[in-house]
């Protein structure tokens, strides 16, 4: 049950000063190439993001429109980089399970060297960023924030209420995605899932918000999301390996492990898709939604 004395805007600025922390200690961890600091930079700039956009409605008009769009910037040049090394992992691993008359070692192999060729190849795109003058400006601008809040008076209400709210908004927001995703087909389908991933994420992250205050309420929230974004990301980790497998088998000594490398990841995305509904409708209760 949610203290009535706590108000939305204390739970708020709570999550946003813990996320930027976060992202202020992992600028050496990533520059020094740490396994999972690049992934966790990169979460913790969408976290920040997902923040200022859910809950805008407590924050003065414009306030963090600079920070949201430096934070998108972040993200993606970070993201170059982790993709790359998350994609040749995924491959290589898939490879090596392939029968022997596709040349499972010669495959992995190869997706691996591939992987860390691109991943070298956009690494310095990484640490220019964090050596940019927007990446100094990004952190000195949420340390503004953070010591003159621009609240609206909107902020004092009290945090159950309103976060209650916001997690059934979120919880209809990503039903309309993906009751849209659902009925479209091909890759038109594709988007349309992969934006129904974005959605659960956002939904996700305003049940994290509320962790503090919804307690054992909100962590059933953020599970059910959690397993609805997983399944989504499966479906979207399968369809970007197959385009890629598509592309690498026109320049590959072992073209046939490569189609049926490719016929799996096809495979993978279908079993996904279809899992979506099942793991959607115990997420889109409504009682999950009830944090005080």
């Amino acid at each position: 049950m949610a203290d009535d004395k706590v108000t939305v805007g204390e739970v708020v600025l709570g999550r946003i000063r813990a996320q930027a922390e976060v992202l202020a200690g992992l600028d050496e961890a990533v520059r020094a190439d740490e396994p999972d600091a690049v992934h966790r930079m990169r979460v913790a700039c969408r976290r920040l993001r997902s923040a200022f956009r859910t809950y805008r409605r407590l924050l003065a008009p414009g306030a963090t429109d600079e920070l949201v769009a430096e934070l998108r910037w972040l993200a993606a040049a970070l993201g170059r980089a982790r993709d790359q090394e998350v994609l040749g992992e995924r491959l290589a691993a898939r490879a090596r399970e392939l029968p022997a008359e596709c040349g499972p070692e010669q495959v992995a192999a190869e997706l691996e060297r591939r992987g860390k060729a691109e991943y070298r190849r956009v690494w310095p795109e990484v640490v220019a960023a964090l050596d940019s003058p927007r990446r100094r400006a990004l952190a000195d601008g949420l340390a503004a924030l953070l010591t003159e809040p621009p609240l609206r008076g909107r902020a004092d209400r009290a945090a159950g209420p309103e976060l209650t709210r916001v997690a059934a908004r979120e919880q209809r927001r990503t039903a309309d995605r993906i009751r849209t995703a659902l009925a479209d087909e091909g890759e038109e389908q594709d988007i349309a899932l992969h934006e129904a991933r974005k959605a659960a994420k956002r939904a996700r992250y305003a049940g994290e918000t509320a962790l503090p205050v919804a307690g054992r309420a909100a962590e059933r929230y953020v599970a059910r999301m959690k397993a609805v974004q997983e399944v989504l990301g499966e479906h979207q980790d399968a369809v970007v390996a197959s385009t890629a497998l598509r592309e690498q088998a026109r320049t590959s000594k072992e073209p046939f492990g490569y189609g049926v490398l490719y016929g799996q990841q096809l495979a993978e995305a279908e079993r996904a898709r279809l899992a979506l509904p099942e793991v959607w409708e115990r997420a889109a209760r409504p009682e999950l939604t009830r944090f005080g």
